[in-house]
């Protein structure tokens, strides 16, 4: 392994751009250890560190960094897709649709459906022995929600080419026209009373940000435009919680009436476009520490297994909990002196089962062999459809209950387990077979 990303490393060629490599690590990492510090785990049950302690959720401004990851894979999606046009220009762009479709999910999904199922089969195995109560109970429901940052994902993969046209025809006016839909969302939400308009959001802000990252691929997020984005975002966001109905907090708080992410808010946005701003100010400094070869080699090794740890990480926390309660290790009250003086400990045994994951399960986070095809577009847009619902649905309804039939409503759709693991599983092979379809 250490011979291979050096040789890899070493062969990077000098047009790459080394910090979106490290944003993209860098943000799924933030993900993960807020996730780890936020869990406060008892043996009644799992609360959330900030509603024990609100005084702690300013710190959401700088960890809910979703953002950067949705900026970075706009980066990437217009230079995958602009690359496949250019290798294949005699072919239609029904063709190249597909399979750049296909190339992108295969990494991604080809991880999350081993996930899946190895979930799927140890949630059946320990139901139909009974067990599924307790903290087993509240693993089964949570281990699948962080699932929903895939399912938004895969929209944004669906809908690059077509956002890409409209980038490339009005450039800032294209965000404009997203960000301008999120606002009157949030005016039909607040001002109006609309029912249900707010779930527009979870395409207009994530997209908005999405389109970001075409803007940087064409090199025009610059210094300036960077420090306008992070001001004006953070004296916005400020702004937006100060004087209207949003929450401090970026990420979702348990019982509260309104949250920032689910859906997401104009505040989210605001949120996001500081973020962004902020991590494009801090690129020349970092490019610098990039070119060290030992710095590098850890930004390619940590890119091979991101989207790996990021699945199985709430598993590793839930097991270290489950092993302390086995032990027989008191659980100390969330945010008491001797919960915080646990922490490391806590930290470093989930980073150490993360890590066995990881190297359980790696290998299928590796892009597959691919070979010149011919493409369906109708069919792959289907299949992404389908991964796009199926995901989704899961991360809202998680393993528990499989026995008892258990639902949640996606889109105002009753979903079980089962039927969102078969849309998953069905979407991936629509979008295989659409990439290998011959005319």
């Amino acid at each position: 392994m250490g011979s291979s990303v050096r040789e890899l490393a070493g062969a990077t060629p000098a047009t790459r751009d080394r910090y979106v490599d490290l944003l993209r690590v860098a943000s799924l990492g933030a993900v993960v250890l807020g996730h780890w510090l936020m869990a406060a785990v008892t043996p009644d049950g799992v609360g959330n560190l900030l509603a024990v302690v609100p005084a702690l959720q300013p710190l959401t401004w700088l960890l809910q960094v979703m953002p950067v990851f949705f900026f970075v894979g706009g980066f990437s999606h217009a230079l995958s897709y602009r690359s496949l046009l250019r290798k294949r220009p005699e072919g239609s762009e029904d063709s190249v649709y597909s399979a750049f479709l296909r190339a992108r999910l295969q990494r991604l999904l080809r991880p999350t459906m081993v996930f899946v199922l190895v979930w799927g089969a140890a949630a059946l195995l320990v139901q139909l022995l009974g067990g599924g109560g307790g903290l087993t109970g509240v693993t089964l429901r949570m281990v699948t929600q962080p699932l929903w940052f895939i399912g938004i994902y895969l929209a944004m993969v669906a809908f690059t080419p077509p956002l890409l046209r409209l980038h490339e025809r009005y450039g800032w006016g294209a965000f404009a026209g997203l960000a301008g839909a999120a606002v009157a969302v949030d005016v039909l939400r607040f001002a109006a009373g609309v029912p249900y308009v707010e779930f527009l959001n979870f395409a207009f802000v994530w997209l908005a940000v999405h389109q970001l990252g075409f803007l940087r691929a064409d090199g025009r997020i610059r210094l300036r435009r960077a420090a306008l984005l992070a001001g004006g975002g953070l004296v916005t966001a400020a702004a937006l919680v100060a004087l209207g109905p949003y929450p401090l907090s970026m990420v979702g708080m348990p019982g509260e009436k309104v949250s920032n992410m689910a859906p997401p808010t104009l505040a989210l946005l605001a949120h996001g476009l500081w973020l962004v701003g902020a991590v494009e100010l801090l690129r020349a400094p970092a490019a610098r520490l990039l070119e060290r070869p030992r710095v590098w080699r850890t930004v390619v090794t940590a890119n091979g297994v991101a989207m790996t740890a990021f699945l199985w990480h709430l598993t590793a926390m839930f097991g270290v909990y489950g092993a302390l309660l086995a032990l027989g290790v008191d659980l100390p009250e969330p945010a008491s002196a001797a919960w915080w003086a646990q922490v490391p400990l806590r930290l470093a045994l989930a980073a150490a089962l993360t890590a066995a994951l990881v190297a359980a399960f790696r290998t299928f986070e590796r892009p597959a062999a691919s070979a010149p095809v011919q493409g369906h577009g109708p069919l792959a847009a289907l299949g992404a459809t389908l991964c796009l619902l199926g995901v989704l649905g899961l991360s809202m309804v998680g393993f528990g209950g499989l026995l008892d039939g258990r639902t949640a409503l996606l889109i105002a759709i009753p979903v079980s387990a089962p039927a969102a693991v078969a849309m998953t599983l069905g979407g991936w092979l629509l979008v295989e077979r659409a990439g290998r379809r011959t005319p």
